[in-house]
């Protein structure tokens, strides 16, 4: 179990730092009204994450125990992915825009909402974590349903944790990366570098 843990918690804290939609939308949240309004933000988008896991776990859970070839071809599959998702990254423009034009001031409850609606409606994120996660299991032929959800919990704990820090450090991030014209390019090699590498260690 442990064993593959560690390598899951690594990997899902690699993702989560990535420059992707999310954590740029907290940024620029926390950036235009403060790091209050961030974290409601990232607790909402969090908190959607128990959707995605819940149909992941009861979807493929039945499908996984049936055969170990399914089981093979599905860690190929999110293997697969991921490499195509380094591939869109690679193409993409590099320059990152941090912009707080468009954000209105919101209740904490509204922002909650949001960020859990954002999160939930996203078919990406579902997609995602049905190549994602199924690397992980440590025991496929056993109760696969809880070591979803594990695993989702984790991803959860680590990302809010990840935002949050984001949310209250705003202005230092954002200044930085404003200073360094050199930081679009780095960010998005970055994430080219760690899709394949978790595509590497879904497949070993």
């Amino acid at each position: 179990m442990t064993e593959q843990l560690i390598p899951f918690l690594s990997a899902s804290i690699l993702l989560t730092l990535s420059p992707g939609p999310d954590i740029i939308y907290v940024l620029v949240r926390s950036l235009a009204y403060g790091y209050k309004q961030g974290v409601a933000t990232a607790m909402g988008l969090v908190s959607g994450i128990l959707v995605h896991t819940s149909l992941v776990a009861f979807g493929l859970s039945a499908i996984i125990k049936q055969s170990d070839s399914i089981f093979l071809i599905i860690k190929i599959f999110g293997a697969a992915y991921l490499i195509y998702l380094a591939y869109q990254v690679y193409k993409s423009d590099p320059e990152i825009a941090f912009s707080s034009e468009g954000v209105k001031n919101k209740s904490m409850i509204k922002l909650f909402k949001q960020g859990f609606i954002m999160n939930v409606l996203n078919p990406k994120v579902g997609i995602f974590f049905l190549a994602f996660f199924p690397g992980f299991l440590w025991e496929p032929e056993a109760d696969t349903v809880s070591q979803f959800y594990i695993l989702g919990v984790l991803f959860m704990l680590q990302a809010l944790i990840i935002f949050s820090i984001v949310a209250v450090m705003a202005d230092k991030i954002s200044v930085f990366i404003k200073s360094h014209p050199s930081s679009g390019w780095f960010l998005k090699w970055m994430q080219v570098v760690i899709f394949i590498v978790i595509a590497i260690l879904i497949l070993l």
